[in-house]
């Protein structure tokens, strides 16, 4: 699952926990409302699959419901809700696809419109899984912000990758599985050594032409990858990304805090974050060591496990227990405290 918060468009500023608690509490919804949002984030602290989404911008508006701001992507026009539901392990994998419905339900009729997918999530099953739901609900296209990440499409050479080739027949597989004519973004989600830059940039270029997206995006770029890109756009009269998707969260800060805001000044990149959680370390389910049916207990997430396990992990789990005591001082969770 997918939780975001917005930053301003000056700066990415750090702010006291206390004070961020004050400022929600002064805007918040209908305690009917603020309890449906508990309830999305209790099922998604305990599904572990977290990420926060910062959209720099100098406006901000209530639509929907009251409670839920709404901000643009970056510089450019699209709108999105400051919160995000996103499909990584949960749809299509721990979760059944009822699940995956209540909880895109119960978002959607909050003001939620951000739904994030990809092609490599659950092999193409979350995509699916989101695609039925859309169609199931009858919710109007028009009010839904829709993105997916192209990169790991299949185990053949030409099926990943950022080549004109997959770009172009990755987005059209994703199109198949979502049900849908267009995603409002398509984001890289990862850089390409083996592509010329310029082919990327053409490629995004022209499935935005086409109508296959609105916009396009990068995930996991360094800031030097992204003023390529942008950089190549300009030269050639093409079409540069409005975002960047990086990871934030308390143990990894930098990107987010200090080198993103520096390229929305420049060349009015935003982002969008995610695992606030850090895959569910920052919940504190991981003190005791490893849980079974937790992230770090499944297959292909050795990964994680060794990172809990590490010298630093344990560093981490102890920053962690201070947290806590902070936490109850001011009434929340440990994964409230950190969001």
């Amino acid at each position: 699952m997918q939780v975001s918060f917005v930053c301003s468009e000056h700066s990415i500023k750090s702010r006291s926990a206390e004070d961020r608690l004050n400022r929600q509490n002064a805007g918040s919804p209908s305690l009917g409302t603020r309890g449906k949002f508990r309830a999305v984030a209790m099922v998604a602290r305990s599904l572990g699959q977290l990420s926060v989404q910062n959209v720099p911008s100098s406006s901000e508006s209530s639509v929907k419901q009251p409670g839920m701001k709404y901000r643009n992507l970056g510089k450019s026009g699209l709108r999105v809700s400051c919160l995000g539901l996103g499909t990584w392990v949960t749809f299509g994998g721990q979760i059944t696809d009822e699940m995956a419905e209540q909880l895109m339900t119960l978002a959607y009729d909050n003001g939620i419109n951000l739904f994030d997918t990809a092609e490599v999530y659950a092999a193409g099953k979350a995509e699916v899984v989101l695609g039925n739901i859309i169609k199931k609900k009858g919710w109007r296209r028009s009010s839904l912000v829709i993105t997916t990440k192209i990169f790991w499409g299949g185990k053949a050479e030409t099926e990943r990758g950022l080549s004109r080739k997959h770009i172009i027949e990755g987005l059209k597989a994703s199109l198949e599985r979502l049900q849908l004519e267009y995603v409002d973004v398509v984001f890289a989600n990862r850089p390409d050594p083996n592509t010329p830059m310029e082919e990327t940039v053409r490629a995004m270029t022209h499935v935005i032409n086409q109508g296959m997206a609105m916009y396009w995006g990068t995930s996991r770029w360094s800031s030097m990858e992204i003023m390529e890109a942008y950089s190549v756009a300009r030269q050639f009269n093409l079409i540069p990304p409005i975002c960047e998707q990086a990871e934030y969260h308390m143990f990894q800060r930098e990107k987010v805090e200090v080198q993103l805001p520096e390229l929305f000044h420049k060349i009015g990149v935003g982002a969008m974050t995610w695992s606030p959680l850090a895959c569910g370390i920052v919940s504190g389910k991981y003190d005791g060591g490893i849980p079974p049916y937790s992230r770090a207990s499944l297959k292909g997430y050795q990964w994680l496990k060794d990172k809990i396990l590490s010298e630093e992990g344990r560093r981490q789990q102890a920053k962690l227990k201070e947290l806590q005591a902070i936490a109850e001082r001011l009434g929340c969770t440990l994964p409230q405290l950190a969001i």
